[in-house]
This record gives structure tokens, sequence and C-alpha cells, in this order.
């Protein structure tokens, strides 16, 4: 089972509804590949009730952006928790994106939150990744490690943990990491996860970070990579679309 899941970031109006039916209707209508794969879209918080109400049991998911690291309710304006989120039937959150830590979120921070997400029995869609000085450093796998293991616990649920691998010096500027470099993160990252949690569970590990129809034949033959977090393209049905037709072609 491959993912395809889109990050609308600070995108989206209750009429971006429509892109997710293009994308629903898509699915339904792939009778060769849709059991291969599985769709999901994180729009902002203002859009999730609405959203899951629609898409309820249907091939496409909705998953919140983010969640704040206490659990229930309490006096912390303009947050939302995993209690609240998982209250109107969602069922995965993003964690630990590049660009929340790039505004204080800290290991600490996004440990409580992966602790609060899991308690509420939702899907974890956990990211780390490197930025442009550590990759020239070579520290690329130091790096992903520590944000692994100061997070993540051995006793947690694994299985509801799919870890996003999205490089910093990626996002957003059109470059991806070359077919060979990436195949070789993946084998190490695994090695490492299952050798660290003393777990035979495979992990299932994303790829993010400028992911279009355009390089997505380049992800095609790493059967070490279980899908993609998907930026910018995920706001448009065709561009989304167009990246599960072309891997699957």
């Amino acid at each position: 089972m491959k993912y395809f899941i889109g990050n609308w970031k600070m995108f989206g109006i209750p009429r971006s509804i429509k892109i997710i039916d293009r994308i629903n209707n898509f699915s339904n209508r792939d009778k060769k590949n849709n059991k291969k794969y599985k769709a999901i879209i994180a729009p902002p918080h203002t859009l999730l009730q609405d959203f899951s109400r629609k898409f309820k049991n249907k091939k496409v998911s909705i998953c919140a952006q983010n969640c704040f690291e206490k659990d229930r309710f309490g006096a912390y304006t303009g947050s939302v928790s995993a209690f609240m989120i998982k209250k109107i039937g969602i069922n995965y959150v993003i964690i630990g994106h590049s660009e929340n830590r790039a505004y204080g979120e800290n290991d600490s921070i996004i440990k409580e939150k992966i602790f609060t997400a899991l308690k509420n029995n939702l899907n974890i869609i956990f990211c780390i990744g490197e930025d442009k000085n550590q990759k020239r450093k070579k520290l690329t796998l130091k790096v992903l490690k520590k944000q692994i293991t100061k997070v993540l616990k051995r006793n947690y649920n694994l299985k509801k943990i799919i870890i996003a691998y999205e490089p910093v010096w990626s996002i957003g500027t059109g470059k991806i990491p070359k077919p060979a470099e990436l195949q070789k993160i993946l084998i190490l990252l695994k090695k490492f996860l299952k050798s660290h949690f003393k777990t035979r569970y495979n992990f299932k590990i994303l790829y993010g970070g400028s992911v279009d129809s355009k390089n997505i034949d380049n992800f095609k033959l790493m059967k070490e990579l279980d899908g993609f977090l998907i930026g910018g393209a995920s706001k448009s049905s065709k561009k989304f679309i167009d990246i599960i037709k072309k891997f699957y072609k």
C-alpha cells in the first residue's frame, strides 16, 4: 500500500472541497490501482469538520495538519488538541513538519504532540529531515536518527506512525535527492528503525519535498518507499491525480 498525502498548508476555503471530490471520484474509477494506494488530504483546521463529514467512509481520507501538545481542553488560545481533532472524525495528523519546527517546535514539543495524538488513537505522519547545511556536512543520517529517538518510544504503537522524510532543502525548491542517494537513506533508516525499536515491523516511510508529476518517475523503483507527502501539487486535483497516474503508468 502506497500513501499519497496532500498537505494544503495555509490554503483552502469551503468550495475547495471540489478538489477532493475530483480526487475521490478518480480513485473510485481507478479500479486497476485504487487498492494499491491510499489518498489523504490535509486541509487547514477551518475545513476539517465539514470535509471529514463529506468524506467519511470514502476513498479519500482527511488529515489534520497539526495538533497542540496538551490534551483535551485548556486556556490555549488558537490551539486545537488531538482530542478535538479525533472527536470530529479525523484519523490522521501531521506532526513535526519543518515549517512548524522553523517557528519554534522543538523535539520536546513534538514528543508531547505524538504522545497525545497516540492517546487519542490518531494515525501520525511524523516529519523528519535535514537542512542544507547538515546535508553539506554529511550529517543526514545522524540528524534523522536524533529526530526519531528524541520523540518516539519503544512502547508506542509504532503501527500508528508513518514517517515522512522531508529534506528541508528540498521543500518548495524544485530540488529532489538523487534516486541512489534517497534509496540509500531509506534502506539505512528502515534498518535503524528495526534495530533501535527491537521490532520486526516494517516502518512506513514516505518522501516529501517538491514532488510533482514531472519527477515522480524517479521514485517508481524504490521498493523501500511507501508513498509521498505532497505540498503544492496537492492543491490542484489535476496535478495530484497526474502524480498517481504517472506513478502507476
